[in-house]
């Protein structure tokens, strides 16, 4: 009773502080950072009606929100996926690709050697022709369920999953949302989907290896919504779970992840036509029809979010988070897009491949329409929803609370070292020369980013100054290049366990590939 008297006695501000705020998390796939009008303009120096994209409601929420311009994610999808649910480097858990349907020890039946996960990959290669003078390192294609994640941590909070999973092994079914905690509205454990009739495949029970143990779990479909276009379906439904939500006591977590804009390259032939005629089509290099669609479908489901909002009443208790799980794709034919003025794309570690946008909105409390230009990463939004909701976030993690920039954008936030570790050969063709990346790791501590291609190549840049990554500084310093080298070594060697290491290929000499290697092993 004095609990209550004293509650009535607040004010009514007091009150909604009282109780934590819900959070709707959008999780954008292959968001290229200048995809997005507002940060086009913003890095590009462009007008509105020079754009080909079109994204108002995107543009809106930048406008209304905090925007982040140095926000960093993975190189692929899948580690951005584990970092932003467990708040760890991916690559410490062993995350470090993304993998198609490809073997593991689980799914082959096999016990793993010691050591192993059951779910790494041991099979996972490009078809690039002739030898390498690395051989492709194992990945993990799971996300460990002991590893406290976003329901387990936000124990205040109902949690609600929507959309790409492509942390469950492919299908095991110990490792899918609900083992997470997460209530499954729809979802499919795959790196891509087809846009249109999709649901058989995401209703599959039928593994793909027969000597897979039994419970195999493509996803979930849930009940049709009338929608025939993927983007618009998994729309319909987080705006059915908000609405289901209006006159609930206990808050909520949305975590959306849409596919758009991943491939296939899939979008209603309307929209096509359209963006085809369009005068703007070619500006900053982009030419994909089809992928303007598919953004414009993309864009219209964060407006549709942000309408229902405000319809039921939740937006004045709701933190709304918008960001991407990697940079934009170049490598695809035609295009998906171009990361103008950032250098490479998706699977590169250059800054079209790892940095991205980030936006947090909640009238009255992170608006205005404000940038930050404070260093941060996906590892953060773990502990940032923890201290929102005032949740304790658990040990053992990388990243650090937003919360002190959101609440103050013009802050230059504390100096950052964040890691990135790709051990594969790629087809994916590299900015400079056109040859298949290599394995390769990076580190950015400050203003510095150093990049350290394992056939023994350095590259540093001075990101602030350079962000185009135009001007290699590694020759004219090389101390500095010497000590974030070891720097990047070191962590490796303490935090990712050795099969998650590049191994050298004993029938490919240092000489014939352009070597000296630095060392021959992390060993």
């Amino acid at each position: 009773m004095k609990s209550l008297l004293l509650l009535l006695c607040l004010p009514v501000s007091a009150l909604a502080a009282a109780r934590a705020p819900n959070i709707v998390f959008i999780l954008a796939d292959d968001l290229g950072i200048t995809d997005i009008g507002a940060y086009a303009r913003h890095f590009n120096e462009v007008g509105r009606d020079e754009l080909f994209y079109e994204t108002p409601h995107l543009d809106r929420l930048v406008g209304d929100g905090i925007a982040f311009s140095q926000s960093y994610a993975n190189q692929l999808c899948t580690p951005t996926r584990a970092a932003i649910l467990t708040g760890r480097i991916a690559s410490r858990m062993g995350v470090t690709t993304a993998t198609p349907n490809t073997r593991t020890y689980y799914n082959q039946g096999m016990q793993p050697p010691k050591g192993a996960d059951p779910h790494d990959a041991f099979g996972h290669k490009d078809a690039i022709r002739g030898n390498r003078p690395w051989i492709n390192a194992h990945s993990n294609t799971a996300l460990d369920p002991s590893i406290p994640s976003w329901p387990k941590v936000l124990a205040t909070h109902d949690s609600a999953f929507l959309g790409k999973w492509h942390l469950g092994g492919h299908g095991a079914p110990d490792c899918q949302p609900s083992v997470h905690g997460f209530e499954e509205l729809a979802y499919f454990d795959a790196g891509g989907s087809p846009y249109f009739k999709w649901r058989p495949l995401w209703n599959r029970t039928k593994p793909h290896y027969p000597t897979m143990p039994a419970g195999y779990r493509a996803g979930k479909a849930g009940e049709p919504t009338g929608k025939g276009y993927l983007t618009d379906d998994l729309s319909a439904r987080a705006v059915n779970f908000l609405r289901s939500r209006r006159n609930r006591d206990r808050p909520f977590l949305l975590y959306y992840c849409p596919f758009a804009v991943h491939t296939p390259f899939q979008a209603p032939p309307g929209d096509v036509k359209r963006f085809a005629k369009t005068p703007q089509r070619g500006h900053l290099g982009r030419t994909n029809e089809v992928y303007a669609a598919m953004l414009k479908r993309l864009d219209d489901s964060v407006g549709e979010i942000r309408s229902t909002l405000d319809e039921t009443g939740l937006a004045e208790n709701t933190v709304l988070i918008f960001t991407s799980d990697n940079g934009g794709v170049e490598y695809t034919q035609p295009p998906a897009t171009n990361n103008l003025p950032f250098k490479g794309g998706k699977a590169c570690l250059y800054e079209g491949g790892v940095r991205v946008p980030t936006v947090v909105w909640q009238p009255g409390r992170f608006e205005g329409g404000l940038w930050s230009r404070a260093v941060v990463d996906c590892t953060d939004f773990l502990p940032t929803v923890a201290e929102l909701t005032a949740n304790p976030a658990p040990g053992g993690i990388d990243g650090r609370s937003m919360l002190p920039l959101l609440e103050n954008p013009a802050a230059p936030g504390p100096e950052r070292t964040l890691i990135w570790h790709y051990p594969f050969n790629v087809q994916v063709r590299h900015p400079d020369h056109g040859q298949p990346l290599s394995p390769h790791s990076a580190i950015r501590v400050g203003d510095h980013k150093l990049i350290w291609n394992w056939h023994g190549r350095l590259e540093l840049y001075d990101i602030p100054a350079d962000p185009g990554e135009k001007r290699n500084l590694s020759d004219e310093m090389p101390e500095l290049t010497e000590r974030l080298h070891d720097q990047l070594k070191t962590w490796l060697k303490e935090n990712v366990a050795p099969r998650y290491w590049p191994r050298r290929n004993p029938e490919v000499s240092a000489e014939a590939a352009g070597g000296p290697f630095p060392f021959r092993d992390l060993r």
